[in-house]
């Protein structure tokens, strides 16, 4: 998957931009490099993200109707759900209870904090069973 994204919402810490380019990372099938597209300041912001279909076989958080309704989404099988990575020296942790949920065929998407849901915000990343 690699398509431009458009953020209901700008994602926390990115304002004002809402248009990004997801590009996949050769050789490692669902890490992504999340590029704003446009930048209107000049900057350059990137993030990383996971396929937690990939990555976190086990998880599977539950958004609100009116999130679902907002992106537009029938069916589970209509999105995608990407985690941010956040790398450091001691490993990389990924956050799980703010993941990103796009609309497979719209390309729109939002960052979405998941409700009464006990989700870390940073989880380790564990190697994935081969």
């Amino acid at each position: 998957m690699s398509t431009g994204l458009t953020f209901l919402t700008p994602p926390p810490g990115l304002a004002p931009e809402v248009h990004f380019d997801l590009k996949e990372i050769e050789g490692a099938a669902g890490l992504f490099a999340m590029t704003a597209a446009g930048s209107t300041d000049g900057a350059s912001r990137r993030l990383y993200v996971l396929d937690a279909s990939v990555y976190l076989p086990d998880y599977h958080p539950e958004i609100t109707d009116e999130q679902r309704h907002q992106l537009e989404l029938v069916t589970p099988e209509d999105a995608a759900v990407l985690v941010v990575a956040n790398p450091t020296a001691d490993g990389t942790t990924v956050n799980l209870l703010a993941p990103i949920v796009v609309n497979l065929s719209t390309g729109s998407c939002a960052q979405v904090i998941l409700e009464d849901q006990d989700w870390p915000v940073r989880a380790p990343l564990e190697p994935v069973a081969a």
